[in-house]
């Protein structure tokens, strides 16, 4: 039941037990002084960026001294074992790096409200500064619940050495062009512009599709959470990956990370990656570092009938266990981490996350940094050219059952057995047959 994320019964028996810890009351909050904070994350980097965070909101003055305690967990664990502590009441976590693909399981009934503390308030100042587009995940009935540690803008990663080489040009109008191209050098060279995920890992298999589908213009769901993949603008998107995939121009490997695409990348083969700025540290720098200096980026080609030069995928959103006594002092910190602009530029330049405050983007610091992994490109030129065009994008408590219907329609599209209208139509029928209840 933990693992369905607070499945369509857990909201229910879940209740009011999780305020305060199970205790049916709200905990007296610690207002000033040092604070032990029980910090839980998937990703040690978080932990040392708050850690610095922490001591620089010190020296300006904060009335709290944070001493961090590191519990590190999956994505899936850190949200799971939230909850159950929150059930046992007890062991609960006063920070919270919640994964955006596990936060679903949080929009559950009333999980969100339960479990976390509302910084609906705590942002206002700032609200108008902050992207909408990643905002909008962690809100539920107009409350915002985490703060984005990220803007995972998608770009189109390139070897550029290998492009040269190969007699092509990465200056493609359109995906259009990328198919015509990419069908014809596969026919020549068995190499790839893209790759797909086709493995057991679900979420991956629909990543680059609803990456696309966001780019052309649609969603998987509407601002209400309602389903919204049978759209011209979804069954486009998939065609251009059916059609990439049965050519050769997109390659298929089981995962973006393991033995299969490091292969792909270190022989040759896959020479172009569509995918979001934090690819280039955890699949590209971590699987090829000796290729550092021959890689770069431009913004995604577009679709010829419409919709934008980048997208969105990926993210982590920081949250306060709501009703402990260290509650104030973890929404403190969240705030000193992720909402002045120093700590927004300190966030790229350590670890290459991007501003989620749209005046941030503007600062030309950023814009003059050079990248080395890139050939020395000055990266966040381009991320500040495609900013204002990137989607916003919702979330839904079903997205796991979507991820599990869909991926298998999709895979039976690549290999030709269904349409791209076909597929859609059929996950959606089987999506709303999962979830009718």
């Amino acid at each position: 039941m933990l693992r369905l994320g607070g499945g369509l019964g857990m909201a229910g028996l879940l209740g009011g037990a999780l305020t305060g810890c199970g205790t049916g009351r709200a905990a007296e909050p610690v207002t000033s002084g040092t604070v032990d904070l029980s910090f839980w994350t998937h990703d040690q980097v978080y932990y040392d960026f708050f850690a610095a965070a922490a001591e620089h909101a010190e020296a300006a003055g904060s009335r709290f001294h944070w001493r961090l305690h590191l519990t590190q967990a999956s994505a899936q664990d850190v949200v799971t074992k939230s909850i159950a502590q929150a059930i046992a009441g007890r062991g609960t976590p006063d920070v919270a790096g919640l994964e955006i693909g596990s936060f679903t399981r949080l929009l559950r009934g009333d999980l969100a409200a339960e479990l976390l503390e509302d910084l609906t308030e705590d942002v206002a100042e700032v609200r108008d500064d902050l992207l909408p587009m990643r905002t909008a995940p962690y809100t539920k009935d107009g409350r915002l619940y985490a703060l984005d540690s990220d803007a995972p803008l998608c770009v189109f990663y390139y070897r550029k050495p290998e492009y040269a080489r190969l007699g092509i040009s990465p200056d493609f109008a359109s995906w259009e062009e990328v198919l015509d191209v990419g069908e014809r050098l596969y026919e020549r060279e068995g190499v790839s512009l893209g790759a797909v995920a086709v493995g057991s890992e679900l979420g991956q298999v629909v990543q680059v599709y609803e990456m696309l589908t966001m780019q052309r213009g649609g969603r998987f769901f509407d601002e209400d959470g309602e389903l919204s993949i049978e759209t011209p603008e979804a069954e486009q998107a998939l065609d251009v990956l059916v059609r990439g995939v049965q050519s050769g121009c997109f390659g298929t490997v089981s995962d973006f990370y393991g033995p299969a695409m490091q292969t792909a990348l270190k022989t040759g083969k896959v020479i172009s990656v569509p995918m979001a700025t934090w690819y280039k540290v955890y699949g590209l720098r971590n699987n090829v570092p000796e290729q550092e200096g021959e890689w770069r980026i431009r913004s995604l080609p577009v679709f010829p009938d419409g919709g934008a030069r980048t997208s969105f995928t990926g993210g982590t959103g920081f949250a306060a266990l709501r009703g402990k006594e260290n509650t104030l002092a973890g929404v403190e910190l969240i705030k000193a981490g992720f909402l002045t602009p120093q700590e927004q530029v300190r966030r790229y330049v350590e670890m290459g996350y991007l501003p989620t405050r749209r005046s941030v983007f503007d600062d030309p610091s950023l814009s003059d940094i050079e990248d080395d992994y890139c050939g020395g490109q000055r990266m966040f030129q381009v991320y500040r050219e495609v900013i204002d065009e990137a989607p916003v994008y919702y979330l839904s408590a079903d997205r796991p059952v979507l991820d599990t219907v869909l991926s298998g329609y999709v895979l039976r599209a690549y290999h030709g057995d269904l349409s791209p209208r076909e597929a859609l139509g059929r996950a959606a029928d089987d999506f709303r047959g999962q979830t009718r209840s």
